[in-house]
Formats: structure tokens, sequence, C-alpha cells
């Protein structure tokens, strides 16, 4: 008996409540899913509560049924942030110890000229605003300038909107190359954003060509190490972006949330050896972000469906972990990001039912148990939980 698969699943933003150093961030009372069910009386996901999410500590607004399928727990984040990059990298075993830098008040001259020389062009906006707001203030003075419209957020990105008939797309791509090869050292942000967008004034709407492009990690990573031991690395989602193509075997990029889940499901049912990493974007960009309350909740309810339909795809020797990067309370005054717990949900054949892991001290306990599954023999600075949910702690991927 070995695990040979591990299928890991991020729902993008799908916090559990503020951690402690969370005033620090300006999240106090921050409770994505929590928060959430106060609001609308309830939520519907029977499958993630079979995982024991009721069960979890500070999660007392789920039901709970009597037979719980899974392991449980939740994980705080060690490194300083709140941002996608930093919670996939701890994830995946990189701690960043100094958070990306933010531009409140718009990006320094010595950036933007640089960036505006390069690209031969002058710029629209160079202020933090909403992806779908400043499309709407400057989207048709860049339709008569063809200036890029760059702006950022409370996050650690560069963003560049532009209308695909007015700058092609792989035009805009290459304008977001030049612009993180500007953008390292002290204003290394952790993402420069493509941010397409089609229609007229009055009525753009972004298009699905977004693209990222991340720093390398800057530690090895759980994903370096697999693929260096010649296992499958399957990036399902923004995650091949996440860590700039770094330690990856086979990308596909989706969408949205239901795109996400179906190649998740026809990856399980291939036969492959190592892992699957997925992210689920649309919590957070399209619902979060925008304090879409109900929008969220829905989102929360399709993909619990669609994770029923994971589980019952899974071969033997899976091992399944569902978890989240950060918060992003729909309900708040801030339409950021928020400084949270999230969960860690554990399920397959090989693994026990009903045990709460507790709460962990970083989320690299999940690269620290992929490496002791794995037997690829590097901790991360963490602690692995696989002695706790194996029905045989011992049990280890065959060499």
């Amino acid at each position: 008996m070995n695990i040979n698969r591990v299928i890991l699943i991020v729902l993008d933003s799908v916090g559990i409540g503020e951690l402690p150093d969370a005033a620090r961030y300006g999240d106090e009372g921050s409770n994505t899913v929590g928060n959430i069910v106060k609001q609308l009386g309830g939520i519907n996901i029977p499958n993630l509560c079979s995982l024991g999410m009721g069960k979890i500590e500070g999660v007392d607004y789920l039901p709970v049924p009597p037979v719980i399928d899974g392991c449980y727990g939740r994980m705080a984040e060690l490194s300083k942030g709140k941002d996608t990059t930093t919670g996939h990298w701890e994830i995946a075993g990189v701690q960043l110890m100094q958070q990306f830098p933010t531009y409140p008040q718009g990006f320094p001259p010595d950036v933007i000229d640089a960036f505006r020389q390069k690209i031969g062009t002058d710029i629209l906006g160079n202020y933090p605003a909403s992806g779908t707001e400043i499309i709407k203030e400057l989207g048709a003075k860049h339709m008569e300038t063809g200036y890029p419209i760059v702006y950022t957020s409370a996050d650690s990105v560069f963003q560049i909107a532009a209308h695909e008939q007015i700058i092609p797309v792989d035009r805009l791509y290459e304008m977001c190359k030049i612009a993180r090869e500007i953008l390292q050292g002290p204003h290394g942000v952790g993402r420069v954003i493509a941010r397409p967008f089609v229609g007229e004034p009055g009525n753009f709407v972004r298009t699905k060509n977004r693209r990222d492009f991340s720093l390398e990690p800057t530690g090895v990573t759980v994903l370096d190490m697999l693929k260096d031991a010649g296992y499958d690395v399957i990036a399902v989602g923004k995650i091949e972006d996440i860590f700039a193509g770094r330690g990856i075997t086979y990308s596909v990029h989706t969408s949205n949330n239901m795109e996400g889940m179906d190649e998740t499901i026809r990856l399980i049912k291939e036969e492959n050896r190592g892992l699957i990493f997925t992210n689920l974007v649309d919590f957070d960009m399209i619902y979060g972000h925008r304090n879409d309350v109900k929008g969220y909740k829905e989102a929360l309810e399709q993909v619990d469906g669609r994770i029923g339909e994971a589980m019952a795809a899974m071969k033997e020797d899976d091992l399944l972990i569902i978890t989240a990067d950060h918060g992003c309370d729909p309900t708040t005054k801030s339409t950021d990001h928020s400084r949270e717990y999230v969960p860690v949900l554990l399920y397959g054949q090989r693994i026990k039912k009903d045990v709460n892991i507790g709460t962990r001290a970083t989320f690299s306990d999940i690269a620290a148990t992929i490496s002791e599954i794995f037997n690829i023999g590097h901790s991360f600075n963490a602690q692995s939980f696989m002695n706790q949910i194996l029905m045989d702690g011992n049990l280890q991927v065959e060499l």
C-alpha cells in the first residue's frame, strides 16, 4: 500500500477566519466563509462538510454530518503578506520573510519612465484601482490614444490593461515581459498581469486572455523536487504563471472554476504519477474583489458539487488535499485580500477518517507532507502531517 498521486486543489481566497496578526494588515473581523454564511443565513457545501470542514477549529458555522470521511485542520500563513503568489509559494515550501512591495501611491517615476522608454509610448493611469472600474474610467481615452493602462492594487501587482483591437494580445504580453524585466530587486512585485478587454465605451468586458508574469520562486519548491525526481507535476489554472513555469512537467490554463474542475477530473481519470496542482481563481477574482457575497456563496456551492465528482473519480492510491492561499472577505468594506487562516481537508481510500490535524504553523506543512510521501528528503522548514493521516504512518510512495 502506498500513495502514488496527490491532487492539490487551492480554493483561491477561501479563508476561514482572521489570523492573530490580521490587525497589522487592516483585516480585523475578516472571515471569508464565516461572514458569507452569517450574512446569507447558510451555505450548502455537503462534500466539504463531509470531509470535516465544520469540525475545524473556529468553524462553528457549518453543519457537522454524523460520519466524517476525511481529515481536517487549518493553517496559518508564516510568510509576510496575503497575496496569491506568497500563499502558493508557501504551500509549495517557500516562505517569504519580507513582503513583496506594494504601491498605494502608484509606481515611482524611475519605474514608469523606464517602462515608457522601452515600450516606446506613454501610459495612462498609474494608480491603485479596481480592474473593471479603471477600464470604465480610462478605456475610451485608451482607445483614442493607444496608450496602455497601468494600475495596481493593495496586492503586489503591476497590471496592464489594453483593448484587444488597440493593442493585440501578443503585444500586451510583450509589454508585460518588459515590465517584468524592469520590476526586479527592490521593485520586484509578485506579479505583472496582462488584463485585455473588448467592447465599446460604457460596455467594456475583460477577456479570458489574462496572463500573469510572476517572479521565479526564491527557493526550492516541492514542485522542483518532484520534477527532478521524475514525477509528473501537472499544473491546472494559473499555477504555471504563479511559479513562472518552474518545476512543472505539463500545464493547462483554464478560464473559470468549472473548466478548472473539468480539467482536474479529466487528469484524475488519466494515468499519471506525482502531483496535480489546481487553482480555482473565480472566488477571488470575480466575487471576493467585487464584494459579491451571493456570487461567492453560489460559486462555493457549485465547486462543492464538482469536488464530489473528483472524489468519485479518484484511484485507490490517491490523496486529495483541499486548501486555500489567503482570504478575500466579500462582506467587508475592503475589496482586497484578507489575512486569514485557511482550511486543509484530506481525503483518500488510504486516509484515516475524522482526524483533526490541528492548527498548522505554516502552509508549508503541505510541502513537507508531500515530500515525505514521495520520499524526496526536504522538510521545507515545516512539519509533515503524513503520519497523522495515513492508515499506516509508514506508507510512502514506491521508489
